[in-house]
């Protein structure tokens, strides 16, 4: 898996937690302290983003920051 690949993985788990507790861009933005149009991009694997980002979306999300990347890595031989 190379970086835009773990990105864009780490990028649909935010979105898998953003939409089950049924948050818009915006509304999660104002759960955290990240701007709503940097979530998009978080969630479409466009940047990449600081351990203090983690911790806010984390927070925003109500999720233990583990819980962010617990997602498959395809590993390619």
């Amino acid at each position: 898996m190379d970086k835009i690949e773990f990105r864009i993985a780490f990028g649909k788990q935010v979105e898998k937690f953003r939409t089950k507790l049924g948050l818009s861009y915006r509304a999660l933005a104002q759960k955290c302290d990240i701007d709503h149009s940097n979530i998009s991009k978080i969630e479409k694997g466009e940047v990449d983003i600081r351990m203090s980002t983690i911790q806010e979306l984390s927070k925003g999300l109500d999720v233990h920051p583990q819980e962010l990347f617990n997602f498959k890595i395809n590993e390619k031989s």
